[in-house]
């Protein structure tokens, strides 16, 4: 059986509407119509199976959920310079924001020193979405124990009119504004952001349980 075989197994036509109205801007042809836990499966059977290598070099892949396949499949892989090395082959054949966000490897986390060089290539790049994956990793990765301002400034130079481009700034910042607000809030105070991106992190952090409602009062201010 091959892996569009699988995929048709599980696919759901009403699905795939639902898909093709959140994606607009991949060919509705390209989406199957299959729901993410499915996918999650059927990733895991091709991370074991004799058929990975083959499917991780058989680029590009000529449907959406293959692509997702592809990145929850490399989230598995333990050794980070493998893990890494096949994430940089496979980022600049994303399309879409999907493809982008769900997928986070694990060994990421036991290994943010060797990372960080990398996060800050890939937000510098001109793809859209290598740097949107880069900026969710610096949001996923290091709001914690490992953060510093100066990723704050990385992100904020971070320039272009892409809409998916600036909805993760906004998300990043946003996400800063709750793990971070000292050292973020500057920030909107000063309007250091484009004004879209500025009102859209508002807005996210407005929206969000981790943000307090002193916060947002304040924030309702700055918009």
């Amino acid at each position: 059986m091959t892996l569009f075989d699988r995929l048709n197994e599980e696919k759901d036509s009403e699905y795939k509407k639902f898909q093709a109205k959140l994606v607009p801007n991949i060919p509705p042809e390209s989406i199957v119509g299959v729901r993410t836990p499915q996918i999650r499966k059927i990733a895991k059977e091709v991370f074991i199976s004799d058929q990975r290598d083959e499917f991780l070099n058989d680029l590009p892949h000529k449907y959406y959920e293959e692509n997702l396949i592809h990145f929850f499949v490399l989230a598995q892989i333990k050794d980070f310079d493998e893990c890494v090395k096949a994430v940089e082959i496979f980022l600049p054949y994303i399309d879409c924001w999907p493809v982008s966000d769900q997928a986070t490897p694990a060994v990421f986390k036991k290994n943010h020193q060797k990372l960080l060089p990398y996060i800050k290539k890939w937000i510098s790049s001109q793809h859209i979405y290598t740097a949107r994956f880069g900026i969710r990793m610096l949001m996923n990765e290091f709001l914690g124990e490992d953060f510093k301002e100066e990723y704050l400034e990385l992100v904020s130079c971070k320039k272009g009119e892409d809409y998916y481009l600036k909805m993760m700034i906004a998300w990043y910042f946003a996400t800063a504004l709750a793990k971070r607000y000292d050292e973020s809030i500057s920030y909107i105070e000063n309007r250091r952001l484009d004004e879209w991106v500025h009102k859209k992190a508002i807005q996210k952090a407005v929206e969000s349980c981790r943000v307090t409602d002193e916060h947002k009062e304040y924030l309702k201010s700055l918009r």
